[in-house]
């Protein structure tokens, strides 16, 4: 699979006992095994690796929350998230956008790249998330 510029492949873990996505440029070693693959339907490919944001899965899926300056709203409403992305705009003209994700590390720094154009609304868990990013950056100021 090819995502954002790299090249993943979606597999069985052995070591996890589960799919995994790995990205190709950190494989170090590949071993040629005597155990047969395993097929894996679309189906269960997109239930395990699909449902969550960006390349990160998880079978617990939290929904985020999050609006967008008015002035920020012009661009990210043009942009695709997540394919069951749900999104509005409210009355002052601000984007209101929901994604799904099971990994909040894609989807922060995804968030962290529209600040200050962007509240994360829900769930207070990934807003303290950023929060704690917002002020470790700070602190290195």
């Amino acid at each position: 699979m090819h995502y954002r510029e790299n090249w993943y492949l979606d597999a069985w873990c052995h070591l996890r006992n589960g799919l995994r996505c790995f990205a190709v440029d950190g494989i170090q070693q590949a071993d040629i095994l005597e155990t047969p693959a395993r097929e894996v339907d679309d189906t269960t490919l997109d239930r395990v690796l699909g449902a969550g944001y960006g390349i990160f899965s998880g079978h617990k899926v939290h929904w985020a929350k999050l609006r967008f300056s008015a002035e920020r709203a012009r661009w990210v409403a043009l942009e695709q998230w997540h394919p069951q992305q749900k999104s509005w705009f409210d009355r002052e003209g601000r984007y209101v956008l929901e994604i799904p994700y099971s990994d909040d590390r894609e989807l922060i720094m995804d968030i962290l790249r529209h600040v200050p154009e962007v509240e994360v609304l829900k769930p207070e868990a990934l807003r303290q998330q950023v929060l704690a990013r917002l002020q470790e950056g700070l602190a290195r100021f």
